[in-house]
């Protein structure tokens, strides 16, 4: 059986932008491209209702290029059991009050037993010092949690 990959919002917004002229940012992009054209294929590919719901908003016309992103990608329930623990993670302050969807990300792959996140967002999820935490709460609930990853990570030998 292939891999799981949770893909979180930010892939496919990075997937949809039209080109950056930030340097680290185009450099995700391209990245971001090359793990969906070339690594993809090896896992099964997943996000949620959630996922839907964040890349519906904004400009009508960016909202099309993702959603056109996620058109086949079978979508995960936002159960209940992944609420009571995005809930906790937040309470323990694993993951700042203010960004509840993103324990709730971090939740829906947690119940649904998803191998790996794959993210963009490096200030609370993919980086070293969250991760940890994320692991330990998660693992202290009773759940696997996913391995929380950009799509640099995500691919054998890197891309460079």
């Amino acid at each position: 059986m292939e891999p799981s990959v949770y893909i979180e919002t930010t892939i496919i917004s990075y997937l949809a932008a039209r080109p950056s002229r930030d340097a680290i940012i185009s450099g995700h992009q391209v990245a971001t491209h090359l793990w969906w054209e070339s690594y993809r294929g090896r896992y099964a590919l997943f996000c949620s209702t959630l996922v839907f719901e964040e890349a519906e908003a904004g400009d009508p016309d960016a909202a099309t290029r993702r959603l056109a992103y996620l058109e086949d990608t079978p979508k995960l329930a936002v159960t209940d059991a992944a609420k009571e623990l995005a809930r906790i993670m937040i309470d323990k302050a694993v993951v700042p009050r203010g960004y509840p969807q993103d324990a709730l990300h971090i939740a829906i792959c947690a119940v649904h037993d998803i191998d790996f996140l794959l993210t963009w967002n490096c200030r609370h999820l993919a980086n070293a010092l969250s991760r940890k935490r994320i692991e330990n709460t998660v693992q202290e609930q009773g759940y696997h949690c996913p391995v929380i990853c950009t799509p640099e990570e995500l691919m054998e030998n890197g891309y460079l």
